[in-house]
């Protein structure tokens, strides 16, 4: 807790800095642990796959309540 009542004490004194700002933009940058080519590769095939699914099985839903409806009136 002391650290964060420090780090509030230090913005609120200096105001806002864009040093500061980059220099920890940078630091959390660094630990971010970034996905290989392989991984992005699955993972966005992944991605576009379930959205694809989706919105597949929406339009069919849609088409159904559509005709359904189209009977009823």
């Amino acid at each position: 807790m002391a650290k964060k009542e420090d780090a509030e004490v230090q913005q609120s004194s200096s105001g806002f800095n864009i040093v500061d700002f980059v220099q920890g933009t940078k630091e959390e940058l660094d630990k971010v642990v970034w996905p290989s080519r392989q991984q992005l590769i699955s993972e966005s095939f992944a991605v576009i796959l379930m959205v694809t699914l989706s919105a597949s099985l929406i339009y069919l839903v849609d088409n159904f309540f559509s005709w359904a409806a189209k009977q009823v009136f």
